[in-house]
């Protein structure tokens, strides 16, 4: 029999590799826990280090001093997206011979956007977008036989973001604003909201199709959305204008994972992922009065991943893969997201230290479609981006109890 462990082993420590992927996707909400046999605990860490860098296009929002709205191009922002780090932790446990258990903590969206530069003299200078969440997924799966499955639970989300825009492509500079002027009277530079922590919760539901004896399985999993409702604080050139509240709708979502044995402890695995990003939008009630465009909204995705795991001796395995999200012609693309699909090649592989401890660590690196960054009606483009890349490394231990 194929070792069905070999994959998810592998996999384990490069969840997050998936952490430039369209929208806010960081890990892909991945359920391999769940599939795990026997009782199960796993702790995974990854790094991610993005390189995305560009040049301002000298296109700017015109002003009385600067009616042609333009200033030298050649602006060079590099250092956008900043380092992040990753965390997943989780525990499968087999209730009976049919019902099994599994609870997982995880770090699935989020964004971590800045750019440097004056914003009285740049095009995007000091634009910024940083969002975090973390995710608590409670999962059962009811075996009805070695073939079939089910599996559910809910997904409880606490998701929380800061945004401002800032730099001449959103308005006058700052420091001709007069003093006392109403919100807005000079554009949008100088504008920041914040969306308070909050906590709210969605479900999962799916079925899978397995032949143990050659270690095949299909998995189609469905995430429904999760809507947070924030308490929102907005500010222009740094005083408060005012307190609402946002309706934010994390995406729902469809993966579709498979592996299968195709020769004596060498498995195919692959991976497809649907996310209706284009139902998340963030329109703070008087950016939008003044806006009607709203502050944030972004394409749906679709994410491929195909890839070969081997077991090269009773305690080593390895595995290679491949991962792409199509780039849009259209390569426009919102400043506080400059992303436009990607290609990656993925390495990992695993040692068992023990009978029942496993250590898995993987890399993958990131080459990231060119796009321009775009603010206005219609859309300018203020920046390009072009030949960027990220490197992820993962690490991960499993124990089996």
């Amino acid at each position: 029999m194929m070792r069905s462990f070999l994959a998810p082993a592998l996999l384990g420590a490069a969840a997050p590799v998936a952490a430039l992927a369209g929208g806010l996707d960081r890990t892909g909400q991945p359920i391999d826990i769940l599939f795990e046999a026997g009782n199960y605990a796993e702790l995974s860490f990854a790094r991610t280090m993005p390189a995305l860098s560009g040049e301002g296009t000298g296109r700017v929002a015109p002003w009385p001093l600067n009616p042609a709205g333009r200033i030298p191009a050649g602006t060079a922002y590099s250092g956008v997206g900043l380092d992040f780090s990753t965390l997943s932790a989780g525990v499968k446990v087999d209730v009976t011979e049919q019902l099994s258990a599994a609870i997982l903590f995880s770090q699935p969206f989020g964004a971590d956007i800045e750019y440097t530069g004056d914003s009285d003299t740049t095009e995007l200078g000091g634009t910024e977008a940083v969002a975090d969440s973390r995710h608590l997924t409670a999962m059962l799966r009811w075996r009805f036989d070695d073939n079939w499955s089910v599996h559910g639970g809910l997904r409880i989300d606490r998701g929380s973001g800061e945004i401002t825009l800032s730099g001449l492509a959103y308005g006058i500079p700052q420091a001709a604003v007069p003093p006392g002027a109403p919100p807005f009277a000079g554009g949008f530079n100088g504008y920041s909201v914040e969306l308070d922590p909050r906590t709210d919760v969605g479900w999962l539901a799916g079925v899978a199709y397995e032949v143990p004896e050659i270690a095949l399985r299909v998995a189609l999993t469905y995430n429904s959305p999760i809507v947070h409702d924030f308490d929102t604080t907005e500010y222009y050139l740094g005083q408060k204008i005012g307190e609402s509240t946002t309706e934010v709708e994390l995406p729902r979502s469809v993966n579709i994972d498979f592996q299968t044995g195709i020769a004596e402890d060498t498995l195919l695995f692959g991976s497809f992922r649907w996310a209706e990003w284009s139902e998340f939008r963030i329109d703070p009630e008087l950016f939008t009065r003044a806006s009607p465009g709203g502050l944030v909204s972004l394409p749906d995705s679709r994410t491929w991943t195909l890839g070969l795991g081997r077991r090269v001796t009773d305690d080593v395995a390895a595995q290679v893969s491949m991962s792409w999200e199509e780039t849009d012609e259209n390569d426009l693309v919102s400043p506080l997201a400059p992303v436009n699909g990607f290609f990656a090649l993925g390495l990992g592989g695993s040692y068992d230290l023990a009978e029942n401890v496993t250590l898995s660590a993987g890399a993958r690196y990131t080459w990231v479609g060119n796009s321009r960054p775009e603010t206005g009606t219609p859309d300018t483009p203020r920046a390009t981006f072009d030949d960027n890349s990220g490197l992820t490394l993962g690490v991960s231990i499993g124990y089996r109890f």
